[in-house]
This record gives structure tokens, sequence and C-alpha cells, in this order.
């Protein structure tokens, strides 16, 4: 007897305890530093298109558009504000982290303006769909097998060896402007080491 979906809050479940493929994939960091140039902030929304598609291929979907904005911090005064996203569509749904990275930049060539300094940068990837689902047109392009296999084998290496083993040129391994460690919050249910110790006299 096949699942059942059921309707629950809002959310769509799935009875057999499988989680539902999300319907949008997100990845949004906060820079490390104020960036003001055009060339880190492409490193950093490669890197982050990098890690969604890499999200996209772990449940087995597709994406056809690709939303990516950037924005200035929010709470200093005597910065100036800006905030813009624009979305970009892909000729056929794929889940080639070369074309995804592809619209990201381009799009993001599109909405970045000099004299700001701007402190975070969104890839979202949009109208996601399975693999295998029919589209209104029959003769529609879809995703090559040589983009499968090079996804397939990039996925494979870096399943092996570490995350970003193979990456994309624009990828950097030690970015100038990825998220200072000292300013995340620590991990006090997850690593023993940054448990709390507590001395009773």
């Amino acid at each position: 007897m096949g699942s059942k979906l059921l309707q629950v809050k809002g959310k769509l479940e799935n009875q057999s305890g499988v989680a539902s493929p999300k319907q949008e994939i997100c990845c949004s960091r906060m820079f490390g530093k104020r960036l003001r140039e055009l060339e880190p902030i492409k490193e950093a929304v490669a890197a982050y298109a990098a890690r969604a598609s890499e999200k996209l291929r772990a449940q087995q979907s597709l994406c056809k558009r690709v939303r990516i904005s950037i924005r200035t911090g929010m709470f200093n005064p005597d910065e100036p504000k800006f905030a813009k996203g624009v979305v970009c569509e892909l000729p056929y749904p794929t889940d080639d982290t070369r074309y995804i990275t592809r619209a990201a930049i381009a799009g993001l060539e599109h909405i970045y303006r000099e004299g700001f300094s701007f402190s975070k940068a969104e890839v979202l990837l949009m109208d996601l769909c399975q693999r295998g689902e029919y589209t209104d047109d029959l003769f529609a392009q879809t995703q090559s097998a040589a983009s499968e296999r090079v996804m397939g084998v990039l996925d494979a290496i870096n399943a092996k060896w570490g995350r970003n083993t193979l990456r994309p040129g624009r990828v950097t391994t030690a970015p100038d402007w990825s998220t200072r460690r000292e300013m995340m919050s620590q991990s006090f249910t997850t690593k023993l080491d940054q448990l709390w110790v507590v001395r009773c006299n």
C-alpha cells in the first residue's frame, strides 16, 4: 500500500517517515568583514551556490530558478544602506553546480553597486522539481547525461576525501571573506570541548 501524505500545520509530511524534498534550498552567510569590491563577493556567492547545489543533488532535485541577493549592514546608522535581489531563470532544470554558479554570478553582477560595504549574500534555489518529473513541453531541453556524470564524480570524490576536495575554480579553500570563527556561536550541545565546566566547593 502506497505511503500517504499528510497536511500537518501547513507542512507536507510523509507517513512512511521519509522527509519530503524541500521546495526551496537556501545558502546564506554573513561575511567575516565588510566587502566593498565585487571579486570577493563573487567568491562568496560561488561558494554558496556550490553548497546549495550539493544539497539539491542530495535530495535528487533539479532547480529551475536561482535568486541571488546582497545587502549592507542594517544596524550601523553611519553606513549607507543597500539591499537588492534578482531571480535568474535557468535554460532547463538542472543540479549542475557550474550552471547554477554561472547564473548566480550573472545575477550578482547585475545587482552589485559600488560605494557600499556589503555584509551578507544569499543564494536561493527555487522552483524545484524531482528527477523524472514531466514538464508541460515534451520538447523542452533537459539536463544532459554528461552533466549528471560530472556531478556524480564531484560528489563521490568530495564524499570520500572531504568537502571542496574537488570544487569550482571560484571557490577558495581559505577565503578572506568567510565568517570568522571567533564570531560564531559556540556549540554547547554538540561539542564536548565547548561544554561549560561547573565547580562546586
